[in-house]
């Protein structure tokens, strides 16, 4: 099934056949663990069929009666050539060609893996990973990647926004299972709506992505795949318990119907209902909210046939309500009793995948991708009001072949958009509602070159017409060259082209004071015109033995050129406002990463960024702000030797140091509402220890910021929020400060 799955680009890769050989490579090694190879080639001796092993080793390929030499090669490990005469199940482990009689080779499987043989630069984030911290959420299941970075939007709606390369989510194309779903109405928020449970592994893309998944990702895409009602836990029952009083709950039941359907229903709820105001300054620190979540999903396989679907019902209810400590929702809303803050969100999806590979030829197959949500947001803040109604619809048909030989692969498709929008705006200068529908319809066409371990090319070009930004082309290309064992040189570019929400992106600005102003208007969407970037990328990757343990070392450098962008200008302190790019806009971001096995149980990962993020505003050109120049990151974990009884220890700190920020200008406030032109640099500490005392059964305790770092006064103007220096959104670090946390985890396997 995953095999399939990949060459849809709905997964890991699932190739059907009537009759199939199976099987799981391994790395050879003194002690017979069971350490998978990921990204091994497997292929018929003198034959177009090949397939290459998922992130756990394992392979599924079609076998025929002519069929009698399977050939596993790796870069690295010795070249086998087994004799298979039947379809069957194998297991085989392969010597490592650096292997010398007098040194013993240790290693164990990476919870972050990153591929040696794929022409994009994708970072596969595992389960595994994922379990390193608490996870509640989407937003929260980076904190041990050092390729994302995690900040608070403001201080008043305890929001959660990433980056990537300097740039933030909207410029990031964020799938659930590769369907769009962060996007629109959900931007602020979303991630906040996808429970960390109900993730199987995360596909992290720096830079350009394919030309399969739309013409908007400018910066890299994020894809998350969700765990499988086939293969997921009968029950799983998580429990979390936080020091700051947040509880939440996490339930899974998965069913086999009969032979060809699963089903699984998962159930998500959380809940905070606690006051908090640590520093004193009337606000609360985090809002109070409740959230349920539950999700539907069915899976067909049927293997003989070569079909596979997935139906996906969701469901969401979130509420939140923040602002001054002595603020009752009931007496108080929209009025300067005590300001207040509202925000509740009912959202409705229907999802489903199909696909088709032709069991006589299964490089052949079919798929389609189909979305539809319903997203309904009333909130307000202060006496800012902020609705907004986003109805969308996505499809997308992809269709899998060969030219030639295995060598050279095609995808090719139609896609379609709908997106109506609907909102409504009340705020200090504004008393408006914005109405607008976006459609569009594409076709995209990719060719793969790969002739296995040297060289690899992935070069895709779409054509989209919509509604309001016009016709258009979004070309993409990657490359990835390995001269040498265990090396990959990568380059990419490409073209990425979006509309901005600037409301529902920038929804921090409606917990301030200021103006709401859009300048230059007589674009096609606000009266602006669409973004658009150029991403240009190269990146190195090698593996070798430090010490006899294994070790890998990445340098990545990637440069965003906006040829337009929606400016947001902070920089007046009573107004924000919104306008064309006139100038130069551009995010330069380099990353160094290395990752060390140091002893059997023990891994290391440390890397540096360095952000070069500048804008052309109308006044002159500015670092963006809060953005630091330069960020440190460590992460440690270890775990002990497992049982017979499955019984072990896990460690895991996570260490985070980023440089000074710059504050956007506050020189025209009084005395009193200036803040420095720089933000003091940030060091975070997040730990977490985990029990498991059997395959079904752990228990887990953690705390973030250890060090129990606050910003002090993260609210300008606190003491009188309805005055015109109110401003929430100049947040560098933690507010709350150091939170411990403790859960369960509970499988019927």
């Amino acid at each position: 099934m995953k095999q399939f799955l990949y060459i849809l680009l709905l997964g890991p890769v699932l190739l059907f056949s009537q009759e199939k050989v199976t099987g799981k490579i391994l790395e050879a090694n003194n002690e017979n663990q069971e350490i998978g190879l990921a990204g091994a080639n497997v292929y018929w001796l003198n034959t177009q069929i090949g397939v290459v092993t998922d992130i756990d080793g394992n392979f599924s390929i079609p076998y025929d009666i002519k069929y009698n030499k399977l050939v596993i090669s790796y870069v690295g490990f010795k070249t086998d050539t087994l004799t298979v005469n039947s379809p069957k199940t194998i297991r085989h482990w392969l010597q490592s060609t650096d292997n010398l009689d007098a040194v013993t080779v240790k290693s164990r499987k990476q919870t972050t893996a990153k591929s040696y043989y794929k022409a994009t630069n994708v970072i596969n984030v595992s389960s595994d990973e994922l379990l390193k911290a608490a996870c509640c959420n989407l937003s929260e299941s980076f904190e041990t990647n050092p390729s994302i970075d995690v900040n608070f939007a403001d201080a008043i709606t305890g929001t959660r926004q990433i980056k990537m390369l300097g740039l933030t989510s909207p410029y990031i194309l964020i799938a659930t299972e590769n369907i769009p779903s962060i996007r629109g109405a959900s931007q602020a928020y979303g991630l906040s709506f996808i429970p960390g449970t109900w993730v199987e592994s995360i596909q992290i893309t720096k830079g350009a992505g394919s030309v399969v998944n739309g013409f908007e990702s400018i910066a890299g895409q994020i894809n998350a795949e969700l765990v499988k009602p086939s293969t997921d836990d009968k029950l799983f029952v998580n429990l979390y318990g936080a020091s700051s009083e947040r509880l939440e709950l996490n339930t899974h039941i998965n069913t086999k119907v009969n032979n060809k359907w699963h089903a699984g229903l998962y159930i998500h709820g959380n809940t905070h209902n606690k006051k908090h105001d640590v520093n004193n300054d009337g606000f609360l620190d985090m809002p109070k909210f409740t959230q349920i979540n539950l999700m539907n999903r069915w899976q067909y396989i049927d293997t003989k046939k070569g079909f596979v679907s997935f139906i996906n019902l969701k469901f969401l209810n979130d509420e939140k309500q923040t602002g001054e400590l002595g603020f009752n929702p009931k007496t108080d809303k929209l009025t300067t009793n005590s300001w207040g803050s509202e925000i509740d969100t009912k959202r409705y999806e229907i999802s489903g995948k199909f696909g088709y590979v032709n069991p006589e030829i299964p490089w052949q197959s079919i798929g389609v991708q189909t979305a539809f949500s319903s997203h309904k947001q009333n909130s307000y803040f202060g006496l800012n009001i902020y609705d907004i109604k986003h109805n969308s619809l996505y499809a997308n048909a992809i269709y899998n072949s060969i030219i030639s030989d295995s060598r050279h692969k095609i995808k090719t498709g139609i896609s379609y958009t709908y997106d109506h929008y609907d909102e409504t705006v009340v705020a200090y200068n504004l008393d408006s509602d914005y109405e607008r529908t976006e459609n569009s319809v594409g076709a995209f066409f990719e060719y793969s070159f790969d002739n296995l371990e040297l060289f690899n090319l992935t070069a895709g070009v779409r054509l989209d017409h919509h509604n309001l930004l016009g016709t258009f082309i979004t070309p993409r290309i990657h490359a990835r060259y390995s001269p040498w064992s265990k090396s990959a040189f990568r380059a990419s570019f490409g073209r990425g082209k979006r509309s901005a929400n600037i409301f529902t992106e920038n929804q921090q600005m409606f917990s301030t004071s200021r103006q709401i102003n859009i300048l230059n208007a007589g674009g096609s969407v606000y009266g602006l015109d669409p973004e658009i970037a150029w991403n240009y990328g190269v990146s190195y990757l090698q593996g070798f033995n430090l010490f006899g343990r294994k070790a890998d070392v990445t340098f990545d450098y990637y440069k965003t050129d906006f040829k337009n962008q929606i400016v947001v200008d902070w920089e007046t302190p009573t107004e924000i406002n919104f306008y064309n790019l006139d100038g130069k806009s551009f995010a330069n971001s380099f990353q160094a990463e290395l990752n060390y096995n140091a002893f059997e149980g023990f891994d290391i990962r440390t890397a540096y960024k360095f952000y070069d993020v500048k804008t052309d505003y109308n006044s002159e050109r500015l670092e963006k702000p809060l953005t630091p120049k330069h960020r440190f990151f460590a992460n440690i974990g270890y775990e002990t030797n497992v049982k017979t009884n499955g019984e072990h220890w896990k460690f895991d700190a996570t260490y985070n140091w980023l440089s000074s920020q710059r504050f956007a200008s506050t020189t025209s406030n009084s005395i009193a509402y200036q803040l420095p032109e720089r933000t003091p640099s940030v060091a975070t500490l997040n730990a977490q220890i985990t029990k498991v005392f059997s395959p079904k059964f752990e228990v887990y305790l953690g705390g973030e910021n250890i060090t129990n770092l606050r910003q002090s006064n993260p609210i300008l103007g606190a003491d009188n929020p309805f005055g015109a220096n109110f401003d929430s959104t100049f947040v560098y670090g933690p507010i709350f400060g150091s939170m411990y946390y403790a859960g369960l985890r509970y499988k019927l396997l």
